[in-house]
């Protein structure tokens, strides 16, 4: 039995627990944030387990619990690093020609003259995104020069205070009506894929992000060869194990909108049927 750290909320631990014990791998739950860890007295050793799931989201919890636990993850601090750099990812994308959205980095501190002219790159609405957080926290959207200047205001305001870590934003063209689906890719090859709609009443009452954290439905699908193919070509080329790709489709265009190397495991109906097989192989060859 291959015993495997589970640094993830409860939703993903509890999902992949039963099929993955079935195919001989213990799944542990090993909490690591919004708690103590006394370090002469860790809650755990570096022989309790064999292998790490995915590395933690909050990096100074998951240095801490890399220290203690001296473990091989599936997905490794520097993929989670990477794939959470939503510049860095758009960046090494559109060098490899792969299709994605118009975007501008912009670093604080930035004066408005700059920023307007960045406005001016776009036909608004744009989207102003913030460069490191997940779930959509902080993405808004800008119909006009006022407004887009007044949301850049309130990220410099964050970027002021020293301690912040990123202090970069992106500026992205908007795809009205776009549909957004999660590809989900595992060592290189597609193994399911979800449609992430909102409800028709969220929809009118004016919500547009697909977030399912923001209360988007999450519903299986069976995508084209070539969207499979993309997806595990951003895959291939982040160099990622195991990676949600975010596709959005409008009528003539397909483009990656971000990457998630800490990805949710959905219910098993909505991926292909031997992915739990292959998410066991690929657990016991991080293992080796």
């Amino acid at each position: 039995m291959i015993d495997l750290a589970v640094a993830n909320d409860q939703e993903t631990f509890e999902r992949m627990g039963e099929p993955l014990a079935e195919r001989g791998i213990g799944v542990h739950h090993v909490p690591v944030r919004e708690r103590t860890i006394p370090l002469d007295e860790p809650p755990w050793g570096p022989d309790e387990y064999d292998v790490g799931f995915v590395y933690p989201g909050r990096l100074m919890e998951g240095g801490v619990a890399d220290a203690l636990l001296e473990i091989p993850w599936l997905n490794d601090h520097e993929t989670v690093l990477t794939s959470r750099n939503k510049g860095e990812v758009l960046a090494r994308l559109e060098r490899a020609d792969l299709p994605v959205p118009k975007s501008v980095y912009v670093s604080n501190e930035v004066g408005e003259n700059e920023l307007a002219a960045v406005f001016e790159r776009f036909e608004p609405p744009v989207v102003v995104k913030p460069n490191s957080t997940t779930r959509g926290v902080g993405v808004a959207k800008a119909h006009d020069l006022d407004s887009f200047l007044g949301i850049c205001d309130y990220l410099s305001l964050v970027h002021d205070y020293r301690a912040t870590g990123d202090q970069s934003f992106l500026v992205q063209e908007y795809l009205p009506n776009a549909t957004d689906y999660r590809v989900m890719v595992l060592e290189g090859e597609y193994v399911g894929a979800v449609e992430r709609r909102l409800p028709d009443e969220a929809v009118s009452e004016g919500q547009w992000k697909h977030n399912v954290h923001r209360g988007a439905e999450a519903t299986g699908v069976d995508l084209p060869d070539a969207w499979r193919e993309l997806a595990e070509s951003v895959a291939a080329e982040l160099e990622i194990p195991f990676v949600g790709v975010d596709l959005l489709e409008t009528d003539d265009r397909l483009v990656v909108n971000e990457t998630n190397a800490r990805p949710t495991i959905d219910e098993e109906t909505k991926y292909e049927p031997d992915f739990y097989d292959r998410l066991a192989a690929a657990i016991r060859t991080a293992a080796d």
